[in-house]
């Protein structure tokens, strides 16, 4: 670890991780920004897109996206500048001077790239990057008859308890079949009628990038609550060994290992809060916090402390990339 700690300072003068100045409570973007930023391979296929012919360019998110990743690499002590993307976000009905869920922000800059990129194939590449597919089944409790459904999703949402949790005890509870009885009932299409019936998930294949969403808030009679009980969640991870009977029959992928290179963090309460976030290093492998425009190094040990409530915040969103997916940054 010293020597980690020592080659960050060797090379932070090189390779600078920049903050965002809060304009108009933009702390949500600011920190999404640094995780998509973390995610060279999004910048990667932005610099391939050529951008030429655009109309409106200032409603254009992935055009200004593009703008504000280069801005965030160039060397310089100064914020880097992103006005113009928080008002193209902005005239895309993400307004400011509004508090925004993180993980809806995210889905939404996801949404908007799919629908304003010129290039298709690019932007199916950009949505390739996060796709999970999944397969839902659906088995009548009277006929045995089973229905599935393929569908996709860009970020994990994963249901929390309200006292001690682990990442592992939340992916098994996502992926565990659950009754539908009573009010619940579905139809089957070999009964005709409603029936009691078996419901679950299994994944067909795993994405490069891996997005979980910790679901802190809670709606308690028309009032938005958050839990700050803790959820521990490991740095790297095998998702075969998670769950065994998570995955379809034609799932092939062979290595579902993933490491941990992004936290969203949230702190404060459901109606009045903050974002910041843990972001590991591109070159260097370190973990820097970013807290809008301040930026400092940080550890593993640092990380972990948002596993539960406190002065640091909850960890609200986490990025892992798989393994295997490393650039070569030898040069």
């Amino acid at each position: 670890m010293s020597y980690l700690l020592k080659l960050c300072q060797n090379v932070a003068h090189r390779y600078l991780v920049r903050g965002l100045n809060n304009y108009y409570l933009s702390c949500c973007v600011n920190t999404l920004l640094q995780t998509l930023n973390a995610t060279w391979e999004l910048a990667d296929i932005l610099e391939k897109w050529e951008d030429a012919g655009l109309g409106a360019v200032g409603e254009n998110v992935p055009f200004q996206l593009k703008g504000v990743l280069k801005a965030m690499r160039e060397n310089c002590p100064q914020p880097a500048p992103h006005k113009d993307f928080l008002h193209c976000l902005d005239r895309n009905c993400i307004r400011l001077q509004t508090q925004h869920d993180a993980d809806e922000v995210f889905l939404s800059i996801l949404d908007l790239m799919q629908r304003q990129m010129d290039d298709r194939a690019l932007a199916l590449e950009i949505q390739s990057l996060y796709k999970i597919s999944v397969e839902t089944q659906l088995q009548c409790l009277e006929c045995n008859a089973v229905q599935t459904q393929n569908s996709h999703l860009l970020s994990l949402p994963l249901h929390i308890r309200e006292d001690q949790n682990s990442l592992e005890d939340c992916m098994n509870s996502f992926f565990q079949q659950q009754e539908l009885k009573g009010i619940n009932c579905c139809l089957c299409a070999q009964c005709e009628t409603r029936t009691p019936s078996r419901q679950g998930v299994k994944v067909r294949s795993l994405p490069r990038i891996l997005c979980i969403q910790l679901k802190r808030f809670r709606n308690y009679h028309g009032r938005t609550l958050k839990l700050d009980c803790k959820v521990s969640f490991p740095e790297t991870f095998d998702f075969s060994e998670i769950h065994k009977e998570a995955f379809s029959t034609d799932f092939t992928q062979n290595d579902c290992r993933y490491t941990l290179y992004a936290v969203v963090v949230h702190s404060g309460t459901a109606t009045f809060g903050h974002y910041t976030a843990y972001v590991r290093h591109k070159v260097t492998n370190c973990w820097h916090y970013a807290d809008d425009s301040h930026v400092s190094q940080s550890s593993w040990e640092g990380v972990q402390k948002t596993y539960e409530g406190g002065y640091s915040g909850t960890a609200y969103m986490l990025m892992y990339r798989r393994d295997g997916e490393q650039q070569d940054i030898s040069g």
